[in-house]
């Protein structure tokens, strides 16, 4: 390691965010051939406050060897910090190594944090293992009415994803008791339908279908 790299380390901790991004923007474009480098940064992400920051750190990372980064974020995965497992995920999700499938468990997708259980449903679906597409699907539709507008839109844009392996299970909520869930199902089929249609005017469609005021089904 550099000293210039040692020295880039040491200013991930200095309360100025502008000198982490630096920092972080300096280690991404010397990468070290050691492991001490992906520590720092990896331990960074679980903490980091500034979301700019936080993505140089994940850009420094995918410039690194995914032999040597992809062993380090995989056990953050588990971390009780829900930032270590979000930033992790969205990382694995930049350098694309095959072994991140494995790690994606039922407990990501259906995460009590809202940014992990996102960031697991945009992981996932860029991993998904042809075949597998359908038991994935039938997770996802199960968080159906789940948290804010952006939590949502967030679902139907990973499930979309999937492509016509998700329609099946897209119908099966689509018949669900709850009107959210039958709401929600149905503006996710629609933008499958019509990418061009627009989150919110599918929303308002999915409502007429299941016949409810806007005070009855939040977005």
């Amino acid at each position: 390691m550099t000293a210039e790299t040692a020295g880039a380390l040491g200013a991930l901790a200095d309360g100025d965010a502008s000198i982490r991004l630096r920092a972080a923007l300096a280690i991404g474009m010397n990468p070290a051939p050691d492991t001490g480098a992906v520590d720092s940064l990896v331990a960074r992400c679980a903490i980091e406050p500034e979301f700019s920051v936080r993505e140089m750190l994940t850009w420094a990372l995918t410039r690194h060897d995914p032999a040597a980064t992809v062993p380090r974020l995989l056990p953050e995965l588990r971390s009780p910090l829900a930032q270590a497992r979000s930033q992790a995920l969205h990382t694995l999700s930049k350098i694309g190594d095959p072994r991140t499938w494995a790690s994606i468990t039922r407990d990501l997708l259906l995460d009590a944090d809202d940014e992990v259980a996102r960031a697991a449903w945009r992981t996932a679906v860029a991993f998904v293992p042809e075949g597998e597409e359908c038991a994935l699907a039938s997770v996802l539709t199960t968080q159906f009415a789940r948290g804010s507008r952006e939590t949502r839109l967030s679902l139907s844009r990973a499930l979309i994803g999937l492509g016509e392996e998700v329609l099946p299970a897209l119908h099966a909520a689509m018949e669900d008791p709850d009107p959210a869930v039958r709401a929600h199902a149905i503006a996710t089929e629609q933008l499958y339908r019509d990418p061009e249609a627009g989150f919110t005017l599918a929303v308002e469609e999915a409502k007429r279908v299941v016949a409810l005021g806007p005070d009855e089904v939040r977005w």
